[in-house]
């Protein structure tokens, strides 16, 4: 049978070893990696309908996969002003002062990318944006997408008058008097809002999500493991993959909150192993807290506000008992935890888990349990070493620290932390030399998604601008281990590490084609470095047309 994709005159990379191959050619068949050899002998591999492409000596490496990202509730989250550039609130005000004059009237304004770092000092609140929201039903994301502010006339169409008791670590930021500040903080509360604000349709999500994959597979993507599965995602996913627009594997991990019930955990292993070829649910997403930013995370000790005391589980042992019902269902775990505190838990419930039914519980969907803990921001040492022999990955994002910190602790999520806790921030090198598995991401539309900014971000802890001073370059990654987080340790992570991640015959053909070898590119220069062409499965997603 003819191969259905073959590449030429290639420098062949992979990232296992980090050495290129001696090798100038791949054909790949039936979505896998069937060939390695020389140019001459690939030829003979083509037929009629193989896409044959000459490379002229760039980098083939295995397809870079994102390790955390929201393709579409991220996709709808940006479909109103993008305020992710605004530095201050002069910039924050001019930006949404535009934004209004474009409304029709009695029209919600949505925003996105707000950063607390542009409030300085002040509190995060409506009042500091002055009076061009008067009148405006607005909502507006904060950068985490843990909280949002809400204006006036946006609160008062919510019947939101004042603080609510939420079942989960959620509030409704009230001042002395109890009047809202337009503060919203964690899920419950903003979907208090979030539920009389009108949504965009379901074609105009699903229109919006290809846009921003295809984006993606323009980045280098080739995979991503999509951390929600809310509202009508997972058909949105179908309805693209039929239409052959689906250009990125994806494993979606729905989400479990602290007000699931037994029937929802049973729901929720029961969805396991569905979807389609190239995307399929493949675990469970879980909170331990909130974010630093926000007072809500969950720290051994509060931070300097006297904040982020507490889980984000009401009943922290409930959490236990439900990671314990997943493992020995041989359903992976991936849980949101950010503080020290909430970081402990996770691993202390993991390992009670492997004690009670063993380390790989039931039968997974990949034939192996491995857990993750998602974001890791402050840690001390003793939970650094514990990742390795419990055989819990740690997914981090670089570019988090990279755009949202400063090396002198000037910005907010430093303030709130202190010294010494800021002072161990992101300890991606500290967690990979323990024995770690440190998978790379973006946690998009958090921070950027393309995947060699990621790598950039690891490797030189800037920002994309280079405009600041590294933030704990101590804990940089080397070019290799910044490769290998997108590849050998995201395809780990999933339990596939025998047929993803690596070249090699009879792995998938996921692909990554860059003009020069990344691992010898500059760690200032890597972000810039031409993407020529991507596969997913042995079929091009994206082709430059220098390729």
């Amino acid at each position: 049978m003819p191969a259905d994709l073959v590449l030429l005159s290639a420098r062949l990379l992979d990232p296992g070893t980090g050495r290129l191959l001696p090798h100038t050619a791949l054909a790949a068949e039936r979505g896998r990696i069937a060939f390695l050899g020389d140019d001459r002998d690939a030829r003979a591999l083509a037929g009629p309908g193989t896409t044959v492409v000459d490379l002229r000596g760039a980098v083939v490496t295995a397809g870079l996969t994102d390790g955390h990202l929201h393709p579409v509730s991220g996709a709808e989250r940006t479909m109103g002003v993008d305020l992710s550039g605004c530095r201050d609130l002069d910039a924050v005000r001019t930006a949404l002062a535009a934004a209004v004059r474009d409304l029709r009237p009695g029209a919600w304004l949505r925003g996105w990318g707000l950063d607390p770092n542009a409030f300085g000092t002040a509190p995060v609140a409506t009042a500091a944006l002055g009076p061009v929201l008067d009148g405006v039903p607005a909502l507006i994301d904060l950068f985490d997408a843990h909280s949002a502010l809400a204006s006036e006339r946006a609160l008062e169409l919510a019947g939101v008058d004042g603080p609510r008791p939420f079942e989960q670590g959620s509030e409704i930021v009230c001042d002395a008097d109890g009047r809202p500040t337009g503060l919203l903080l964690e899920d419950a509360a903003c979907e208090a809002v979030e539920a009389v604000a009108p949504r965009p349709t379901e074609a105009e999500i699903r229109a919006r999500a290809a846009e921003v994959l295809a984006a993606m597979a323009a980045s280098g993507l080739t995979g991503g493991h999509a951390m929600d599965a809310g509202g009508d995602s997972l058909a949105v996913y179908a309805a693209l993959e039929a239409e052959g627009a689906l250009p990125l594997r994806l494993r979606i991990a729905p989400w479990c909150r602290p007000e699931a019930s037994d029937a929802d955990i049973a729901e929720l292993i029961r969805l396991q192993g569905t979807g389609g070829a190239l995307w399929r649910v493949a675990g469970v997403k879980l909170f331990m807290d909130g974010t630093i930013d926000n007072g809500t995370a969950w720290l051994e000790t509060p931070d300097c506000h006297g904040q982020s005391d507490h889980a984000y589980w009401p009943d922290p042992r409930r959490y236990t008992r439900v990671i314990a019902d997943l493992h020995r269902a041989g359903v992976p775990t991936a849980t949101h935890a950010i503080g020290d505190a909430a970081v402990r838990h996770v691993l202390d419930a993991v390992e009670r888990a492997q004690a009670e039914s063993g380390p790989a519980g039931g039968r997974g969907v990949s034939g192996v349990v491995r857990h993750r803990v998602e974001h890791i921001e402050t840690v001390p040492d003793d939970t650094v070493r514990r990742f390795a022999p419990l055989g819990v990955a740690a997914s981090m994002q670089p570019t988090h620290c990279c755009e949202f910190t400063r090396a002198d602790h000037t910005d907010n999520w430093s303030r709130r932390l202190g010294e010494e806790r800021a002072g161990r921030a992101f300890r991606c090198r500290d967690l990979w030399e323990a024995g770690a598995r440190v998978v790379l991401g973006s946690d998009w539309p958090i921070a950027p998604y393309p995947p060699l900014q990621v790598m950039a971000g690891a490797r030189h802890r800037r920002p994309a601008d280079l405009s600041l001073l590294p933030h704990g370059p101590e804990q940089a990654l080397t070019p290799l281990q910044a490769l290998q987080g997108m590849t050998v340790c995201a395809a780990w992570a999933a339990g596939e590490e025998d047929r993803a991640g690596r070249l090699a015959v009879g792995h998938r053909a996921d692909l990554t084609v860059l003009a020069d070898d990344p691992l010898r590119v500059p760690d200032t220069e890597l972000a810039a470095l031409p993407v020529l062409l991507t596969a997913v499965a042995g079929r091009v997603t994206y082709r430059a047309a220098e390729a």
